[in-house]
């Protein structure tokens, strides 16, 4: 059995998360006039287990979309992709859809499965190892937003197709202008001729979306506030967890949903030698949801130098799978 990979570029983000750097980012956010944490760190393990219960709700269309729609596609992608594709998956995911996908390959030469929460990455491995007896898996820990190079490949080796899966929305997680940065990243990574499918949410009533990012049985507003939780265990911090109250707002402007963890009294919180003031009514901004249709999509893929090949959606148009193909 091949090894969980530890990859570490110079000068950048460690791949697995580390007190300093959560410290950094955590006292950076909440020194801000406007306060607010970088959304990586709600996927601790509590917080992935969390994530993935809120898939499972009624409330939550993105993941079941996503999953009808690749049922009906998967064919025309691996046939896009050839025989003894390479496929990178960003963000360890559902083994439901890479299980899909996997099933439809033509003889995949190889997977890599790139994920920054290792025991979501083993236990991802762990399930497709023994669903897809004799495949290549070469699992990285890393945060795709800063990996620089893939494993390489052993001499002599011959594979297809270099196949990116990047579903679950997390495209929209990135402001435009950081998703067009990461595209040109990700094609950097794989180089001419690769393929990138990807899902996006296109949804934008706020009657659908809020309650998908506010459920009915809490469980949204459990996995926002275990960041608070892993702040005072791994950071010392003392946020008191009932002073705090989920919050999901859609933006209209932007298009996109915003959650929020509002003070629900004027309070302070301390954390490594310094003391926060947080006013009653004060949030703090803790994930992004950008919705992105078609056209605009399209657009934005353009700019980070892919063309658009192939595009399905639900019948209400809700979400989308596109495909783009990284041509010079």
């Amino acid at each position: 059995m091949n090894a969980v990979l530890q990859q570490r570029p110079a000068a950048s983000r460690a791949i697995s998360p580390s007190p300093p750097e959560f410290a950094r980012d955590v006292l950076a956010g909440l020194r801000q006039a406007h306060k607010s944490i970088p959304c990586a760190w709600l996927y601790d393990t509590r917080g992935c287990e969390l994530f993935e219960a809120i898939t499972r709700l009624p409330e939550y269309y993105a993941t079941r979309t996503e999953h009808w729609i690749l049922q009906r596609c998967v064919q025309q992608i691996a046939a896009a992709a050839g025989p003894g594709a390479t496929l990178v998956e960003l963000g360890s995911g559902s083994t439901h859809k890479t299980a899909t996908l996997l099933t439809a390959l033509q003889s995949p030469g190889l997977y890599v499965p790139i994920d920054i929460a290792a025991p979501r990455l083993e236990a991802l491995v762990q399930t497709l190892r023994a669903d897809f007896a004799g495949l290549r898996v070469e699992p990285l820990v890393a945060d795709f937003t800063r990996l620089t190079a893939l494993p390489v490949l052993a001499q002599g080796e011959r594979h297809g197709r270099r196949l990116v899966f990047f579903p679950g929305t997390t495209v929209g997680n990135f402001t435009p202008e950081q998703a067009i940065a990461l595209l040109e990243r990700i094609a950097r990574l794989v180089g001419d001729g690769a393929l990138l499918v990807v899902g996006a949410d296109a949804c934008v009533d706020p009657k659908l979306l809020l309650p998908a990012y506010d459920d009915t049985q809490g469980a949204t507003a459990a996995f926002n506030k275990n960041l608070l939780t892993r702040i005072n265990t791994e950071l010392g911090a003392n946020f008191v967890l009932d002073a705090f109250r989920h919050e999901a707002r859609w933006d209209a402007q932007r298009q996109r949903i915003e959650m929020h963890l509002v003070s629900r009294a004027a309070h302070s919180v301390q954390l490594h030698g310094e003391s926060f003031e947080l006013a009653h009514g004060e949030s703090i901004h803790t994930e992004n949801s950008y919705k992105y249709g078609f056209f605009k999509f399209q657009a934005l893929a353009r700019r980070a130098g892919w063309t658009h090949r192939q595009f399905w959606t639900d019948s209400q148009a809700r979400y989308g799978v596109h495909v783009l193909e990284h041509v010079r």
